[in-house]
């Protein structure tokens, strides 16, 4: 029985231990929240509607007024006393360890008073924004009250410049000193909204006012006379052109002008109306079109410069490159029986003469256009840059030709220099091989010799022909360099073997006797060597010499290397 009676008690303990942790638990979340009940009731709302009182309200601000004193009232006096009252009853609930139902209440709790902190929030911040706005006002009908007098002024000192635009410009102002009346009157009763309504009002009107008195002498100067004067000028500029025998159709120009100046008393209309936004944009597509109309004429004029400048130049360019061509005829002619052209390079000349026949075709017409004054030298001048450029295009084509055809002869002589140092390079390989005192040459370099000279001798013969090709003789030229540098590589190659061999037979002879296998090995490589076979020795020789003397074999090819470059 003994042993039942402690695990009882202890699991007693532990669910007494629980059961007061809860409640403690629940306590604390009762105290906070009522710390939140007290902190919403001490908020400052009283103070603030006390603020708002002093204003003297009336009409809507007095509306609201109530309206927010009431909500605070019905607040305190019913909400935050519920909330009070349910706390007490959760403190009752949790005594009782009924923690589930504490829980529910505290919940509730805490949304009501959340809900409640959000309204009144929502009431401070219209509080202030009610005291702010009448603040604000304040300062903004001072400024508007400052804009009306500059505006005035302005109007007054600078009435010429407004035009007919300033008697309603005058009736839209006049409207100004009645509001700042109404204003007055309605912040003395108290209706801060309503006055707050009339600031926006004529803060708008005012920027409106301000706009127009800034733009509109600006505009009607363009209208009345800027665009005018222009009009004037492009029609006296435009007479005095064609007089000096200007082509001047394409542009339209008297129509285009005529447009513009029918569209100026609509545009002054519409600005003594004060209808600026549609003007503004007119005029300033007026002064683009104006800009441009006076930049082509500027362009026909600078266009003539140019074809005054340029046009009989081109045409001596045409002769003279006319001339070239036959030059460069003859001179083809006269090559071709020295050396080989290709088709495209016979054709060359024909090809350059067709062009420019084309190219002196169009220029007598432009001859023609010119002499006629029937065309705008803008055209012209196109025209003539076109022809310029191809004509420059055929003059460096023809050039690059009769260069090309003095070179063949250069090219020549290259080749038969090339030539004669190729078959040095052969000589002087010959004798390196008869100095090396070695007991034949292999076939293989017997047969590399061979094909070099052979190919030296298709370029002697290729030399010898006429006409001469000098783009295969270059191309033989060119193998024979590679052959040759092929059979250079190989004989260094065999003449340092051969001094390799000799020095390392010479070296092993000294291990001849006390080495077991190796008079054998010398006597293999020594009877390969003989018979030619100087890889096959050289592989024996080193295998042997290195395996009685290990490293000698590296001090032994740095001796040849030394002895072959002497040779």
């Amino acid at each position: 029985m003994y042993n039942y009676i402690i695990p009882i008690v202890i699991v007693l303990l532990i669910f007494v231990v629980v059961l007061f942790v809860y409640r403690k638990k629940h306590h604390t979340e009762i105290s906070r929240l009522d710390q939140k009940r007290l902190d919403l009731q001490n908020k400052p709302v009283l103070e603030e509607l006390s603020k708002v009182k002093k204003l003297n309200m009336s009409g809507q601000a007095e509306e609201m007024f109530e309206r927010w004193r009431n909500k605070w009232t019905d607040m305190m006096d019913d909400d935050l006393v519920q909330i009070e009252q349910q706390l007490i009853q959760a403190e009752e609930t949790v005594d009782k360890f009924q923690f589930k139902k504490a829980t529910q209440i505290e919940e509730e709790v805490e949304q009501r008073i959340d809900a409640c902190d959000g309204e009144l929030e929502n009431i401070l911040t219209e509080l202030n924004d009610l005291i702010e706005s009448e603040k604000k006002s304040r300062v903004e009908i001072e400024n508007l009250k400052l804009d009306y007098r500059t505006s005035r002024k302005t109007l007054l000192a600078h009435q010429y410049s407004f035009g007919e635009a300033g008697n309603l410009l005058e009736s839209r102002l006049a409207v100004f000193p009645e509001k700042f009346e109404a204003y007055e009157r309605l912040t003395a009763e108290g209706n801060y909204l309503e006055a707050k309504e009339i600031v926006k009002e004529l803060d708008h009107e005012g920027k409106e006012i301000l706009r127009l008195i800034t733009e509109i002498p600006t505009l009607l100067t363009d209208v009345q006379h800027k665009i005018p004067n222009d009009l004037s000028d492009l029609r006296n500029g435009y007479r005095s052109m064609e007089q000096q025998s200007f082509f001047l159709l394409h542009l339209e120009l008297p129509e285009k002008l005529d447009a513009i100046e029918a569209q100026l008393p609509i545009l002054k209309e519409q600005l003594v109306q004060l209808e600026t936004e549609v003007a503004i944009e007119q005029v300033e597509q007026m002064k683009k079109d104006i800009d441009a109309y006076y930049e082509a004429l500027e362009n026909e004029v600078h266009a003539k410069q140019f074809v005054d400048s340029n046009f009989t130049k081109l045409g001596t360019r045409l002769e003279d490159l006319l001339l070239a061509v036959d030059e460069m005829q003859y001179e083809a002619e006269v090559v071709q029986k020295s050396y080989h052209l290709t088709t495209q390079e016979l054709a060359m000349p024909r090809q350059c003469r067709s062009a420019l026949n084309t190219y002196k075709q169009r220029y007598d017409l432009l001859c023609v256009e010119v002499k006629e004054e029937q065309s705008a030298y803008s055209i012209l001048k196109e025209e003539l840059e076109d022809l310029d450029k191809l004509v420059e295009i055929k003059k460096k084509e023809i050039e690059e030709f009769s260069k090309k055809l003095v070179d063949l002869r250069v090219h020549e002589n290259e080749g038969r220099e090339q030539l004669e140092s190729f078959e040095q390079r052969l000589r002087l390989l010959e004798r390196r091989i008869q100095k090396a005192n070695m007991p034949g040459i292999p076939d293989e370099i017997i047969a590399r010799f061979k094909e070099a000279d052979q190919q030296l001798d298709v370029v002697k013969q290729e030399l010898l022909e006429v006409p001469i090709n000098v783009g295969v003789i270059a191309a033989n030229l060119k193998k024979s360099n590679e052959l040759i540098t092929e059979a250079e590589g190989v004989i260094e190659e065999m003449l340092s073997n051969v001094q390799l061999i000799e020095l390392l037979i010479q070296y092993g002879n000294r291990y001849r006797t006390s080495k077991p296998g190796m008079d054998e090995k010398l006597t293999e490589a020594e009877l390969a060597f003989t018979n030619l076979r100087y890889t096959k020795a050289l592989e024996v020789v080193a295998t042997a010499v290195e395996a009685a003397e290990p490293g000698a074999l590296k001090r032994i090819e740095g001796l040849a290397k030394q002895t072959v470059t002497r040779v």
